[in-house]
């Protein structure tokens, strides 16, 4: 057998593309905005118990909408406190995501799980559109491929746009913004709304695969977020939008490879979230780690043409 079976291949890629919404909501907060924003775990449950409460309920497709719309209720909080309170954001993100475990506890009727086990949801929807082996086999994966592509191709649009452009630059820099009389904190608190929205969407959409929603899943999300946007810009660079986004969606699924890869390797589960800090650090410090060994090249390529010209030229004076 393999190092990869096709059922890690098929896990790794589908859980990557539900991890990517994540990295594209803090690509806009985080590179996009220059917000720290770390109330990503509670929405990201927030999302998941909205989604399966309203999955039981019989309407799985709209429990997708209305986990965007509970993540658009997280992110317009986490941008008032900023915006109109001046809470720093690392700290608007703190409170946030603190107050978030009280309510979704509440949305899951204050049981710390919600099964959905033997209920229609989007994939069993999807997976009965056709009757063949391979469909019912990889339906899945292609829904969330789907999704990740129009989620990809809008936000690339969006950016684009008056609006979106607006928040591009409220990101680079605020007393200009507000120089060419657009309001930065209106700007703030879209982004964060727009950000927070596809947090939940990805909630949503965990919750209906894994047939279950659970206080704890949204713990250590932010560092996987943050994990798949560092590899996706180091792979990618900074380059047109669309291969950035590109670069995000690329980044959470080689993230979920490497976890793969962890798993086949026997790593205990209880060391997942220091390979996951690992990851983010090793990640950060490539760009400069690349850096400074081509100065050191550089500098000991320049010494050597230095002893071998100082070499030459004492050759020369003996000759003479």
């Amino acid at each position: 057998m393999g190092f990869f079976t096709v059922g890690i291949v098929q896990t790794a890629l589908e859980v990557g593309l539900v991890y990517s919404l994540i990295a594209l909501s803090l690509f806009l907060s985080f590179s996009i905005l220059d917000i720290c924003d770390l109330s990503t775990d509670g929405c990201y449950t927030l999302g998941c118990a909205v989604g399966a409460v309203m999955t039981v309920a019989g309407h799985p497709i709209a429990g997708i909408f209305c986990a965007m719309l509970a993540g658009v209720c997280s992110g317009f909080v986490t941008a008032l406190l900023q915006t109109v309170f001046g809470v720093p954001s690392i700290l608007a993100g703190i409170i946030v995501n603190t107050g978030l475990y009280t309510i979704n506890l509440a949305v899951m009727g204050f049981s710390s799980n919600v099964s959905i086990f033997g209920t229609d949801t989007v994939f069993s929807l999807w997976g009965n559109l056709l009757d063949s082996a391979f469909w019912k086999s990889w339906s899945d994966f292609f829904l969330l491929l789907l999704i990740a592509a129009v989620v990809c191709v809008l936000l690339n649009f969006f950016l684009k746009t008056r609006l979106g452009l607006s928040i591009r630059a409220t990101g680079d820099s605020r007393p200009m913004v507000r120089a060419s009389s657009i309001n930065p904190n209106l700007m703030v608190i879209i982004g964060l709304c727009l950000s927070n929205s596809l947090t939940g969407l990805a909630g949503s959409l965990i919750a209906q695969y894994n047939k279950m929603s659970d206080i704890n899943l949204g713990t250590g999300m932010v560092t996987i977020a943050l994990a798949s946007l560092i590899i996706g810009e180091t792979l990618f660079g900074r380059g047109r939008m669309m291969i950035r986004i590109v670069g995000v969606v690329a980044g959470a699924v080689l993230y979920r490879f490497i976890m793969a890869i962890a798993l086949r390797l026997n790593v205990p589960t209880e060391a997942f979230k220091l390979v996951s800090a690992l990851i983010v650090a090793i990640a950060i410090a490539a760009p400069e780690a690349k850096r400074l060994i081509s100065f050191e090249s550089r500098k000991i390529r320049t010494r050597r043409a230095r002893m071998a010209q100082a070499a030459g030229s004492r050759k020369k004076g003996g000759m003479q």
